[in-house]
C-alpha cells in the first residue's frame, strides 16, 4: 500500500516537472553592446538611471520606444519597468548599451498586454544608459529603514487600539440600581 501511494505520488510529481510550460526556466539573457573606457560606477538596486529603449518582440516587431522622447527615468528597486528590464539594468554604468533578452514571466506573463503583446511573449529590448545618479545616503534611509519602521508601526498601533478597547470593555459600568442607591443617600 505504501509502495503505492509513494509511486503514485512519484509520477504525479515527474508529470508535473516534465510539463513545465509555464516558460519559469526561461533566463534573462543580457548582452553588453557597449561599454565606455571608463566604467567606475555600477548601477545598484536605488539609482536613478536614465535610459532610452527600444522593445521589441522576438519577431522583430517594435512595441515601444523612447527615441522620440525624453529618457525614461527609472529608479531601480520601484518597479516602475518590467521586473526583466529592472534585473537587467543592474550592474550598467553611464554610456553603457545593452541588449536584453526578456521571457514572459518576467515581462507581461501569460496575459500579454493587449493588443500589443500577445500573451506568453519574450521580449528584446536595447537600452542606452544616458545617465546614472546613485543614491544618496538620505535616499537610501528613506528607502531601506522607513519601510521597516513603518511595518513594526502597524502591529504596534493595532496593539495598543487592541489594549484600548479591551480595558474599555472590562470597566466596571455603574448599573441603574447603584445609582438610584447613591441619589437615595443624598436625599
Amino acid at each position: 500500500m505504501r509502495s503505492g501511494v509513494f509511486l503514485l505520488l512519484l509520477a504525479a510529481l515527474t508529470c508535473g516537472l516534465a510539463r513545465g510550460d509555464d516558460g519559469e526556466g526561461e533566463e534573462l539573457q543580457v548582452e553588453t553592446l557597449v561599454k565606455p573606457e571608463t566604467c567606475s560606477v555600477l548601477s545598484t538596486m536605488g539609482d536613478t538611471l536614465r535610459i532610452h529603449y527600444t522593445g521589441k518582440l522576438m519577431d522583430g516587431k517594435v512595441i515601444d520606444s523612447s527615441l522620440s522622447m525624453d529618457p525614461l527615468v527609472v529608479e531601480l528597486g520601484k518597479r516602475t519597468v518590467i521586473a526583466g528590464l529592472e534585473q537587467s539594468l543592474v550592474g550598467v554604468c553611464e554610456g553603457q548599451k545593452i541588449k536584453a533578452t526578456i521571457p514572459s514571466h518576467l515581462a507581461y506573463g501569460k496575459k500579454g498586454y493587449p493588443p500589443t503583446i500577445p500573451g506568453d511573449a519574450a521580449l528584446e529590448f536595447e537600452v542606452e544608459v544616458v545617465s546614472l545618479t546613485q543614491q544618496t545616503s538620505w535616499q537610501k534611509m528613506v528607502n531601506d529603514v522607513l519601510p521597516l519602521v513603518c511595518l513594526a508601526l502597524v502591529p504596534t498601533l493595532l496593539g495598543l487600539v487592541g489594549l484600548y478597547l479591551y480595558k474599555k470593555a472590562n470597566v466596571e459600568k455603574p448599573s441603574k440600581k447603584k445609582a438610584k442607591d447613591k441619589k437615595s443617600k443624598k436625599k
